[in-house]
């Protein structure tokens, strides 16, 4: 996306027909359609790649920074591309990949260029004060060596009848690419981009044009700092909402949501997600034998980074990876989403014997991890 480190929804899906706040099945098995098609995808287009994860989706590619561009304050666009000249991975709007920075640390970005393009990437991403991720981003320039890995599926963009699409200044990365397929097929669209000024907004002249939509620029200077009704407008039946920005932007806007009828909701937030139904569990580092308690309103990797402070991790989200680890006992309330070229998404329940620590708890008392 956009800032220092990559975040993503809790989880990007609508809730499920229940009301429960979970994903719906059937946008997760349309996430995992996507990544199976992924390798079909890249047969058409002629490209020879490696099997492996999720068409090889988890591979370390080498890749070069081309050019860097600052589309608006504090924020640098980078176009990566392979190291062989080769072809990039096909991915679709609403996908992002996994940035190997030059230190060795991984943020997850969403692509912002254009589909079709397949010489190459690019990325956004903001400046956040004191972000390791974002700074080592900023400083790079043209001909930086880094690697990416994936592209990965975690924001599906769904074919519906209209759309309205809500940005807050960076969150425009994944929505860009889904506003601009939606014009070029002539559906129905709102696009809302907000900020807090017009210099803190990036790609302010590649807005979709469509005689099919509306773009809206809102910003906190000049309009005031909307609430979520001001954002949604007034969507009719058969609209899907797509809102990727701050936490408290994307719960006004599913607090102004209609309840008749139901809106597909589908969000991408900037920070982890808070956890929901948690009750306090033991995390066992079969190491050094030390068990660490974990709160319930708290993960086991705030746990296991306060006794192990170098403990990999990324995404906070539950689908890069980075955190995962041998379970050795106990039984884990698995949440995450292993799709899309994780470690372990070719064992049959996509975890092959792990937990990822950022998301997952356990069901009874206790994990013993091998850590």
């Amino acid at each position: 996306m956009k800032h220092s480190s990559r975040r993503y929804a809790d989880p990007p899906f609508p809730r499920d027909l229940a009301g429960r706040d979970r994903p719906d099945p059937f946008f997760r098995g349309l996430e995992r359609l996507l990544d199976g098609l992924q390798p079909v995808m890249t047969g058409l287009g002629g490209a020879k790649y490696p099997r492996g994860g999720a068409s090889g989706a988890g591979r370390e590619v080498p890749m070069r920074v081309a050019s860097v561009d600052r589309p608006a304050e504090d924020v640098a666009a980078l176009r990566l591309e392979p190291e062989d000249g080769g072809p990039v991975r096909p991915w679709q709007p609403g996908w992002h990949l996994d940035l190997v920075l030059p230190s060795g640390t991984v943020r997850q970005y969403s692509l912002c260029g254009d589909p079709a393009d397949r010489a190459g990437y690019r990325i956004a991403v903001r400046r956040i004060p004191g972000g390791t991720g974002s700074g080592e981003v900023h400083a790079l320039e043209p001909g930086a060596r880094v690697a990416v890995r994936g592209p990965r599926n975690a924001f599906p963009f769904a074919r519906a009848d209209r759309y309205v699409f809500i940005a807050g200044g960076i969150g425009i990365t994944p929505l860009l690419p889904m506003a601009k397929a939606a014009a070029r097929r002539g559906a129905p669209f709102r696009f809302v981009l907000t900020g807090r000024s017009r210099a803190a907004l990036p790609f302010l002249d590649e807005l979709p044009s469509s005689p099919s939509g509306s773009v809206e620029v809102r910003t906190d200077d000049a309009d005031g700092v909307p609430c979520g009704a001001d954002l949604l407008g007034s969507p009719g039946a058969g609209t899907s909402v797509y809102c990727c920005g701050p936490p408290p932007m994307i719960e006004a806007v599913r607090g102004a949501l209609p309840g008749r009828p139901p809106l597909p909701f589908f969000w991408e937030r900037f920070s982890p997600p808070p956890v929901r139904g948690g009750v306090p569990f033991e995390v066992e580092l079969a190491r050094s034998g030390r068990v660490l308690a974990v709160p319930a309103d708290r993960t086991a990797l705030d746990a296991v980074r306060e006794a192990v402070p170098d403990a990999a991790y990324s995404c906070r989200q539950g689908f890069c990876g980075t955190c995962r680890v041998p379970l050795l006992r106990g039984t884990a309330d698995h949440r995450d989403r292993p799709a899309g070229g994780a470690p372990g998404a070719d064992s049959p329940d996509g975890r092959d014997g792990t937990v990822a620590l950022c998301v997952s708890r356990a069901e009874g008392g206790r994990l013993v991890i091998d850590l």
